[in-house]
């Protein structure tokens, strides 16, 4: 048995949300500060920019740039005439419009954009492009001229675009592919992929000495409640040939903003990285960081150069720690806190993966005011304003690499994300691995000071991989482990999704947390696993909205969902928000909130259940009147992490809601603004862009300053109209009008109508399970073993969960030998209501196995019912049969 883990720190890179008037205020300062300057037009840089003569200049640089969805050669880059491309802002998908279709455009796009620079900044400033996530692989050329490249689609990056700028016009172009790649994570996923410059871009001006890209490191290595002390660690780059004095004087402040200490260290910094670390006095009684009370303390490291300033960070960190134990849970700050979760995917309506930092806020305290305290970011590095958001509302965060697999791998092709999850091509393995290796230390270096975050995790069900790819599979995850050991001490490290292989080849114990996803919450093998665990996947409940008021704890083999074993962490429910799926709504719809960001009626289950806030009144068919429009703010910024959520319903005479879905049309009559199909979208209780029980929303952005107006209109109802303030330098005019996009779902024309095996490493669950023989041993692909239920079960049954709805094809059902025992089966899209493919409940014949095929029946689960009689047990069950769209 491993050791209890006890960790504690540490920071994040957000200014910080207080119950104090004072820091309250400084924010608000801070932001509008943001807008005043960050809204000005980029092609007039410095004219318009105040470039910092001493010090660092951070830009934010989201606005005017022009794209075009084609694969651009190197060597027409220097005379691209971009006159006819689309203006794009930044966040930006290529999929754009985009609402839950499993398809998704797959290839190249071309970003560009100009500026002017003045000699005396060319001549005296480093000067760096800093992206915060590109899908997948992007390629920056500046001035023509190739500057660098990243690969993986959920990190961010740092590029160094000194020495190819000139004074004067500059032009930056930005080539971007989303090709799957098979040495490149992930290899596979059930989401979707889209390409696309889809997080924030800084332009970052400093000096030659300077602290470097996500260079700053806290953390709080001794913390109790009545007094801790913080580590600051700074990783300074100088730039220039010879050695550099320097001064590192670090400031720390209190949640009111109160100056509590002072590090002050004198250097010689060589040339290239210097790493330096500055450990405080103790401080007293701190204020500690807690979901119930997010305190935030902050930090100012400036640099001096010769008395000179010469670079200054602020941020803002949390005192806090915490433990992961195998025996008795999860603690924090020494108090038992059980883990209740939800997982996130990040992609919204209409704008897909391209979302503000404004939407991601919504979407974390969505889930807290529902009563979550916990959120595990599925399957990939989510956006650094998501752990800002976590830190700020308090709740606590799983974040996750991009190391996944998907079910029904077994037959498909390498090519799409429907495959394999490690490389079956040697020739692919070494530069796979350190992808994989690469993006986990991207995605601890850029998210390691949030406090909100108390574990890194290297997958999620990796197991969905070809049989002769195990064994390396398993090594990656170890090397992937000792990968967090290394960058971050302060934290442990999870295998998530680790409920299979069941066999000698278990990947749960490899990390010091184990994930437990589905029915890994029940299968016997990994009840009391003797190292920290969670479930960190359960229910799954499909619905379009409003769905049913329950929970889905089905996956938790326990009534109510409630801490059944004192040993286990904690559960994570599958999912927060509905997402676009590579394997159709059979998947995307299993979130308690719609992809429009509107609650389902699980949702309001849930915050009565954890909060005690009774439901709303549900609305009911009655005689429409007239249309109400609601925001969620009325001042919002134009520099693409700004945005506001607009929602429409259906109302009667009185002002009560309806679920009458009539067509819904959003327009914006007057001033700037931006639906991601233009401005205007059309809501259809039967299309993608829907209105469903009274109700539609969508976000809406702009990249100019102006008061907007918007109308909702429908057929023979009264319309609504609302205004909005958008703010920032650079005023609309009517020759910014957005032009429309019409949405047109996209249809691949590869690898359509193919077949695929489900059933090896799928979720299982039984009526009962005799000791030794558990379910899942009927769906691990090996004779030798096998499930049969328990002597005294008088009804013994097992079902197959294919994870998503699937054409049946054919089932091929393998028993242990030769037996005479009677079955049917019978196939379900939810386990409620069943229907019957074969029923060989009068069979006398002796069989070991048995084919069942030129079927053409679509459903998610298979169950396979015996009758009382006979020996009675299954070796394995595969079906094949192609994914519904």
């Amino acid at each position: 048995m491993k050791p209890n883990f006890c960790f504690s720190g540490t920071l994040t890179m957000f200014n910080s949300t207080s119950s104090k008037p004072l820091f309250r205020n400084l924010i608000l300062l801070l932001l509008l500060n943001c807008f005043l300057i960050q809204t000005s037009p980029a092609q007039k840089l410095t004219s318009e920019y105040h470039i910092n003569k001493v010090g660092r200049t951070t830009l934010n640089w989201n606005r005017d740039w022009k794209f075009k969805p084609e694969k651009i050669e190197d060597k027409e880059i220097k005379n691209l005439n971009t006159s006819q491309w689309s203006s794009v802002g930044i966040p930006h998908s290529f999929s754009i419009p985009y609402f839950m279709s499993p398809d998704f455009y797959v290839g190249y796009g071309h970003y560009q954009k100009n500026f002017n620079l003045e000699p005396q900044i060319k001549n005296s400033k480093k000067v760096f492009l800093e992206f915060e996530g590109v899908f997948q692989e992007a390629e920056i050329f500046v001035n023509g001229i190739k500057s660098g490249a990243h690969k993986g689609g959920y990190t961010g990056f740092s590029i160094d675009i000194s020495k190819q700028l000139k004074s004067g016009k500059n032009t930056v172009d930005i080539r971007v592919n989303n090709l799957w790649k098979a040495d490149l994570a992930p290899r596979a996923g059930e989401h979707v992929f889209s390409g696309g410059i889809y997080r924030d871009v800084k332009l970052v001006f400093k000096d030659a000495v300077h602290v470097d890209w996500c260079g700053t490191y806290i953390n709080t290595p001794q913390v109790t409640k009545d007094q801790a002390n913080v580590e600051v660690q700074t990783e300074i780059n100088n730039t220039t040939s010879k050695a550099q004095k320097l001064k590192i004087e670090t400031k720390l402040f209190d949640p009111n903003l109160k100056q509590v200490q002072v590090m002050t260290v004198n250097i010689v910094a060589k040339t290239g990285f210097n790493k330096i670390k500055q450990l405080s006095d103790l401080i007293k009684k701190p204020l500690l960081w807690h979901p119930d009370h997010p305190y935030l303390y902050s930090a100012s490291t400036t640099v001096y150069l010769n008395d000179k300033k010469i670079d200054e960070q602020q941020q803002s960190f949390g005192i806090r720690f915490f433990r992961w134990t195998a025996d008795q849970g999860f603690f924090l700050n020494g108090e038992h806190l059980y883990l209740r979760g939800a997982n996130v995917h990040q992609d919204q309506a209409g704008w897909g993966d391209a979302v503000t930092n404004r939407a991601i806020f919504r979407d974390v305290k969505m889930v807290k005011d529902a009563g979550f305290n916990f959120i595990r970011g599925s399957h990939y590095p989510h956006d650094p304003a998501f752990a800002e958001a976590c830190d700020k509302i308090g709740i606590l965060f799983w974040s996750e690499n991009n190391f996944w697999g998907i079910g029904g791998s077994d037959r498909a092709p390498e090519g799409y994300w429907n495959t394999h999850s490690y490389p079956e091509n040697t020739s692919d393995t070494a530069a796979f691995n350190r992808s994989a290796e690469q993006e986990l230390k991207e995605m601890i270096r850029i998210n390691r000071n949030h406090p909100s975050i108390v574990v890194w995790s290297v997958s999620n069900e990796p197991f969905f991989t070809s049989k002769n790819t195990l064994v390396p599979m398993r090594n990656l995850l170890k090397n992937l482990v000792g990968v967090v050991h290394r960058e971050d001490p302060g934290r442990p490290a999870a295998v998530g999704g680790a409920q299979r292989p069941i066999d000698d080849m278990r990947i749960d114990k490899i990390g010091d947390i184990a994930g437990y996803n589905g029915d890994g919450a029940s299968i016997a093998a990994f009840q009391n696993p003797g190292i920290p665990s969670v479930v960190s996947e359960y229910g799954g409940t499909f619905a379009n909205r409003p769905g049913e008021y329950a929970p889905g704890w089905g996956d938790l083999a326990n009534a109510n969902g409630e801490p059944q074993y004192p040993w286990r962490s904690g559960q994570s429910l599958w999912c927060a928000f509905d997402h676009g799926s590579i394997a159709g709504e059979s998947m995307a719809k299993l979130g308690i909130i719609d992809y429009f960001r509107i609650p389902k009626r699980a949702w309001y289950w849930y915050r009565n259940h954890y909060l005690g806030i009774a439901p709303p009144e549900w609305p009911k068919a009655g005689t429409a009147a007239a249309l109400r429009l609601e925001t969620d703010q009325k001042i919002v910024g134009t520099d693409g992490t700004d945005d506001v959520h607009v929602k429409v319903t259906v109302v009667d005479a009185s002002g009560h809601p309806l679920s009458n879905s009539p067509d819904v049309k959003l327009e914006i009559v007057s001033g700037p603004g931006e639906f991601p199909t233009g401005t205007t979208i059309l809501f259809n209780e039967k299309s993608d862009i829907r209105i469903l029980d009274g109700q539609a929303a969508i976000a809406l952005r702009s990249w100019y300053a102006g008061k907007t107006t918007i109308r909702a209109t429908s057929s023979g109802l009264k319309s609504a109209e609302i205004n909005i303030e958008f703010i920032g330098n650079y005023a609309y005019r009517s020759e910014n009008k957005t032009k429309d996009r019409p949405y047109i779902p996209f249809k691949r024309s590869d690898q359509q109508d193919q077949l695929q095996v489900f059933g090896r490493n799928n979720p299982t669950f039984a009526s009962s399970s005799a000791e030794g023989f558990s379910s899942g041993l009927a769906a691990d692909g090996e004779k030798s073993s096998w499930w049969k239920p328990r002597n005294e079960d008088q009804s013994p049954n097992w079902v197959l969960d294919m994870e998503k709805k699937v054409v049946i094809k054919e089932i091929q059902i393998q028993f242990p030998a030769s037996n005479k025992c009677r079955f049917k089966v019978e196939v379900s899209d939810s386990r409620n209501d069943w229907k019957m493919l074969k029923d060989f409940s009068d069979s006398e014949k002796s069989m070991d196995h048995q084919l069942i095929d030129k079927l053409d029946v679509s459903g998610r689960y298979i169950r396979i019912s015996f009758l009382k009689q006979g020996d009675i047990g299954l070796t394995d069950v595969s079906v094949s049969g192609i994914v519904a769209k």
